[in-house]
């Protein structure tokens, strides 16, 4: 889930998943496992109840799951508190109906003789009551698991905002300074730059919950380097190798750019001769990994070292806060070489939990 989509819809989770079928089959068994140990049973006979319990309890938690599953569309459109209603009214239901169809082909179809209705309405009370109670502390847990997730998604926004505030500043003030210099003697290249530079206070200046294309913010890193380039000229030199990322893929605003200023200021800058900045992208199934590659002088300051670790910190708490730890910023460095290597996972905006 990406922490720039607000919690909507109901507590539920989704019931057609797999996952969520598995982990409530496992509850189910563990419920059907503690109902043996918990009754007398006669020697021998203990693997038979068992199986039979587990034949119950199974049915109807296969049950209600598919039930939930079809109307949790439908569930979405109301408030919480009619959602656990009609969702608990609906455990109850279909407790009541396997709960009869269980009496009905164990104690009469087999013709075992008349018994008594005290012992049908005990079986009754004891299975419906049974799952009543299951199905109030399930409903419970995922209600308390949502407002969780809402609590962390919360914060996540909050950080992420924060990091993003922290960056726009410095890039768009080493920008003003480009296109200072550039007014007085290159006026058309100052209105280009000028072009460029409203690109970047538009993004800068998006919700900070927004997430953009990786197509796009691949553009906006373009426009930067061209900024960059009128104030470096054949200092700074970069090479694309990004034809196998997808442009659908959804990226934090400002995830790459503040990665490449950091690689102009203290690898490209410090240098006489400048250097050559290398973006590479590949695929690996549903991970998309970006690499920015660029020189570095032998003898850079304490300062600018610390400078640049404070704004990849930056960038890599925005990765983990909207990818929910799914994402990563890893970074390797000899003498001569600096490597910022960006790990995400593939999600478009049609399906965001790819």
């Amino acid at each position: 889930m990406n922490p720039d989509q607000q919690p909507t819809g109901t507590f539920l989770p989704d019931f057609c998943r797999v996952r969520i079928l598995f982990v409530v089959i496992m509850i189910a068994e563990l419920l059907a496992i503690v109902l043996t140990l918990a009754q007398p049973v006669m020697p021998g006979n203990y693997f038979f109840d068992l199986a039979m319990i587990s034949l119950f309890t199974q049915w109807i938690a296969l049950s209600c799951i598919g039930l939930l599953c079809l109307s949790r569309r439908w569930l979405n459109r109301l408030r919480d508190v009619w959602a656990v209603i009609l969702s608990y009214l609906l455990i109850l239901a279909v407790a009541t109906v396997i709960t009869e169809l269980a009496w009905w082909s164990l104690y009469i179809l087999p013709d075992r003789g008349d018994f008594l209705a005290s012992a049908h309405v005990f079986f009754f009370l004891r299975c419906v009551g049974i799952s009543a109670i299951a199905g109030a502390l399930a409903l419970r847990y995922f209600y308390i698991q949502h407002q969780w997730r809402r609590d962390i998604e919360s914060a996540a926004r909050l950080q992420f905002q924060a990091l993003q505030t922290r960056i726009r500043p410095h890039f768009l003030f080493n920008c003003m300074n480009t296109i200072a210099g550039l007014t007085r003697k290159q006026p058309a290249l100052a209105e280009e730059a000028i072009e460029d530079l409203a690109d970047l206070f538009r993004v800068s200046l998006m919700d900070a919950r927004s997430l953009t294309t990786l197509a796009d913010e691949l553009t906006l890193c373009r426009r930067y380097l061209n900024i960059e380039s009128h104030r470096l000229g054949k200092r700074l030199q970069t090479v694309w190798d990004i034809d196998a990322l997808p442009g659908d893929a959804l990226i934090p605003a400002l995830t790459l750019q503040p990665i490449l200023e950091n690689a102009i200021y203290h690898g490209i800058e410090p240098l006489p001769d400048g250097g050559t900045i290398t973006i590479t992208g590949t695929r690996q199934q549903s991970k998309l990994v970006i690499t920015i590659h660029n020189p570095f002088p032998d003898d850079d300051s304490v300062t600018h070292h610390e400078g640049n670790q404070l704004a990849q910190e930056n960038v890599r708490q925005r990765i983990e806060a909207v990818f929910m730890g799914a994402g990563d910023l890893k970074i390797s460095r000899d003498n001569r070489h600096y490597v910022v290597q960006i790990t995400i996972p593939y999600q478009t905006h049609e399906n965001p939990d790819r």
